[in-house]
Formats: structure tokens, C-alpha cells, sequence
């Protein structure tokens, strides 16, 4: 089973959190395979000066499952792109597409979370005007939900940064079973803490 991460010059590094999660995953499900991918292959500076390097580019991407694209403050460049958007667009079409934090602004761009619940990132530092608000206010043909998770079905989104994590490991337990969901979070030691979002109400929203 492969999983794609996109990601972009502004990611912010922390959201790399999804490829961490799927890498413990890959000890209880040796069958999972990752891969990065980028607006172009090659090297990606991540905010504030992180260096990845993208093993695609979205010309020459693998067809993988679930794509999860990842949030940042280069996020509204890539919402202004339109080969990222078209990328969004024909994966959401063929397979499965999620994000986390401001990577749900490129999808809301892209029209695939018209008429269909979603969240993405809440809080931020003054002045600077919350994601979710905006997402509320540029999108009323989206179905805005603060909640920390969103799963309507053939999209995934998750609110912002840390939430990256669990929202990674409800994707594993939709596409691998509760058993190895559960399993990756005992070996991360996040145990407790996801037992604790999930007992929060209204934690996830369907």
C-alpha cells in the first residue's frame, strides 16, 4: 500500500510528522510503502530553512493510494498554483486524497472539498487571520467544522500542526485496521495522548 506525502517550499517541518507515523506504521505493516512528493523533484525548503529533498515531481509522481498533502506557510503559493491544483484535482478523482493543517486550503482551492465537511488549522499567532476563518469566509460551498479531524468519506482533513499525527494515524485505521493504528501509536508512546483527543468530544466529524 503506498502512501504519497506532497509537500512544497513553506512546509512547516512538523508536518513531516506524517511520514514519521507511517514509517513506525511500516514495522507493525511492513506492507506500507512512502514516498515524497513535490511540485518538482529535488531539493524542497521547508520553513524557516529545513532541506528535504522530494523524490517526485508531480509530472512523474506514482500512483499511490492516499495522498496527503501537508500544511505550512507556503501553502497559499501552492493554492495559487495551477499545476498543484490540477495534481490535487486528478488524485482526488482516481484515489484518495487527505491533509493536514493549511494543506486543506489547496484542496478547498482545488474544489475538491466543495459540498462536503472539512477542517484545517484554527490557531495562529495575532494579527495573523485563523486559517478556518478564512476557509469560512473564501468557501461557502464548504461544510467548515472546527473539529480536530474530518472524515467525509473519499477525503480526509485534520486540523493544524500536531494534529498531523493523529490525523495520519485515523488514516491507518481506515486503510489498515484499528489493530495497526493502535499498535503504531504504543510504539510512538502516543498511546495516552491519542486516547485523550479521541475521548474529547467531538473529536472527529463525519
Amino acid at each position: 500500500m503506498k502512501f504519497g506525502i506532497f509537500i512544497y517550499d513553506g512546509v512547516e517541518p512538523i508536518d513531516l510528522a506524517t511520514f514519521g507515523v507511517l514509517s513506525m506504521a511500516r514495522r507493525i505493516a511492513p506492507q506500507i510503502e512512502i514516498c515524497t512528493i513535490a511540485p518538482k523533484a529535488g531539493l524542497v525548503r521547508l520553513a524557516n530553512g529545513l532541506d528535504v529533498v522530494a523524490q517526485f515531481g508531480i509530472e512523474d509522481a506514482p500512483v499511490c493510494d492516499i495522498v496527503i498533502v501537508t500544511g505550512g506557510p507556503g501553502w497559499e503559493e501552492q493554492a495559487h498554483s495551477a499545476a498543484t491544483l490540477e495534481y490535487v484535482r486528478g488524485v482526488h478523482a482516481a484515489q484518495k486524497i487527505a491533509s493536514v493543517c493549511t494543506g486543506a486550503m489547496i484542496l478547498a482551492a482545488s474544489g475538491v472539498l466543495d459540498n462536503q465537511p472539512a477542517t484545517t488549522k484554527r490557531a495562529v499567532v495575532p494579527p495573523e487571520i485563523s486559517p478556518l476563518a478564512r476557509m469560512r469566509g473564501t468557501y461557502a460551498q464548504i461544510d467548515v467544522h472546527e473539529a480536530p479531524i474530518v472524515d467525509a468519506g473519499n477525503v480526509v482533513t485534520g486540523g493544524g500542526v500536531s494534529l498531523c499525527i493523529d490525523t495520519t494515524l485515523h488514516i491507518v485505521a481506515k486503510m489498515l485496521g484499528e489493530d495497526v493504528a493502535a499498535e503504531t501509536a504504543r510504539i510512538m508512546e502516543y498511546q495516552r495522548a491519542r486516547k485523550a483527543n479521541m475521548d474529547t468530544r467531538a473529536f472527529l466529524a463525519q
